[in-house]
């Protein structure tokens, strides 16, 4: 049972919230700042990439592939998938 002196009714046309949503963080920006942010010359984003970079030069494969997708982006798959009155299926996969 509500304790009705802790109810306090709105009037018309108040908000129930007259603060409105707490500001949030947003992690593009932080990303931002902390990426930029620079070392004896170098940015982060420069430290990180230089790691990735040796790590592939030494044969690490995901650090190469990670290197790539992100710097030519990976092509696009499209399937598509006919099926005929019996059940078979027929999937095409094209790649641009």
């Amino acid at each position: 049972m509500a304790n009705e002196k802790n109810l306090k009714p709105f009037k018309k046309g108040q908000s129930g919230n007259p603060n409105g949503r707490p500001k949030t963080l947003d992690i593009r920006e932080a990303m931002g700042e902390i990426l930029h942010e620079e070392k004896d010359g170098k940015t982060a984003l420069h430290a990180i990439l230089a790691a990735q970079r040796a790590k592939a030069a030494r044969g690490d494969t995901k650090a190469a592939e990670l290197l790539f997708k992100y710097a030519f982006k990976l092509p696009s798959q499209e399937i598509e998938q006919h099926t005929s009155g019996n059940m078979e299926t027929t999937i095409r996969i094209i790649r641009e």
